[in-house]
């Protein structure tokens, strides 16, 4: 019983709601910018769906003649366009067909979804960075709360004061990144360089350091820790939207650096979260309050835009791909031999999907 409770502790009616909430908006937005694209060129639309299978609310356009309608499985929705998955070797002459517009509009059209879950992920952001403390790069004091019984970076040459401006040759300008950069390259002993003023004359040098940063194992994989202060930075118009835009791109990394270790065996599939291992950090992540969670839906938005941009089958990135082939070779592929390629793309993303499931319900009753 004490397992049980200890798994399912965060997943209350509460917290499946919100989840659901947090998932329907960010698939929502994804398919609102499919949708004012294929508006804004006249493309013709049949429906706005948000969530897939039955439908439990419509409303047809009297106007437009589009279907707005909310289905009953939460997880999904689409946006239905002229000679958009009609038959394979169907033709048409309406115009108003997807198939019939220019490669460019079609390209806008399919990449527009990613790219608006992208732009809201920066909003999002925004407001996380507003209504939380702006942490520096700047070396502040060696606290004892953040003192390890491991090594000390001071032992290496880190002083107070001392500008953290590189970690293993990766700039960092931001707290979110220099934490990231020693959460991911800190396992062993990593390449530093900061700026430091020696002479106190406010003219600052660069020093370049050889750091081994104490680590700790998290879920299961062993990463590098801080274990020093950093001064907070001065909230100015240009300083947040600064802050903004660095952590927005960490994240975008973060996403396909996490898909490259995945692959790569440094992170095993237990790492791997889907919508119920998601639903559980959004239980744990409501308890610190309104901004941690505001950051947590950022991230997930960051990360839906860029999956859905990767040239994978089925996804806005794999038909992206076949819209620049277009493009570059002046002919379309075939409609029958992209259907196929996007069929079995489907098949492997719902295995995939049922795998990720197995995961996280494994996780919650261990």
């Amino acid at each position: 019983a004490n397992t049980h409770e200890k798994g399912f502790i965060n997943m209350n009616f509460f917290t499946i709601l919100l989840a659901v909430l947090i998932f329907g908006a960010l698939i929502f937005v994804h398919e609102l910018g499919h949708f004012l694209a294929a508006r804004a060129f006249g493309i013709k639309v049949y429906e706005f769906s948000l969530g897939m299978g039955p439908k439990l609310l419509w409303y047809d356009s009297k106007k437009s003649g589009i279907r707005y309608k909310l289905c009953m499985l939460p997880l999904g929705g689409y946006v239905s366009m002229a000679a958009e998955g009609e038959d394979d070797a169907a033709e048409t002459d309406d115009p108003r067909a997807l198939t019939n517009q220019k490669p460019w509009k079609r390209f806008i059209v399919m990449a527009a979804g990613g790219f608006i879950n992208l732009f809201a992920g920066f909003i999002l952001m925004l407001a996380v960075v507003l209504g939380s403390v702006m942490g520096s790069t700047v070396i502040a004091e060696y606290s004892e709360e953040l003192r390890t019984e491991q090594t000390s970076t001071a032992e290496y040459g880190l002083l107070p004061y001392d500008e953290i401006i590189a970690i293993n040759g990766k700039r960092v300008h931001t707290m979110m990144e220099l934490d990231y950069e020693i959460m991911r390259h800190g396992i062993e002993p990593v390449e530093v360089v900061v700026l430091r003023d020696a002479d106190k004359d406010g003219t600052a040098e660069p020093i370049t350091l050889v750091v081994t940063f104490p680590t700790e194992v998290s879920s299961g994989q062993t990463i590098g820790t801080r274990d020093f202060a950093v001064f907070r930075k001065e909230k100015t118009p240009l300083s947040v939207l600064h802050d903004t835009f660095y952590r927005s791109t960490c994240s975008i990394r973060m996403v396909w650096e996490s898909l490259f270790d995945l692959i790569t065996g440094r992170y095993s599939t237990d790492a791997v979260s889907g919508p119920i291992g998601i639903t559980e950090t959004v239980g744990e992540t409501v308890s610190y309050g309104l901004f941690p969670v505001l950051y947590l839906v950022s991230l997930i938005s960051i990360n839906l835009g860029v999956v859905n941009l990767m040239p994978l089958p089925a996804l806005d990135g794999g038909r992206l791909v076949f819209v620049l082939i277009e493009m570059i070779f002046r002919k379309p592929v075939p409609r029958h031999i992209e259907a196929s390629i996007h069929t079995i793309g489907i098949i492997l993303l719902l295995g995939l999907s049922v795998l990720v499931a197995f995961v996280d319900v494994g996780r919650l009753i261990h």
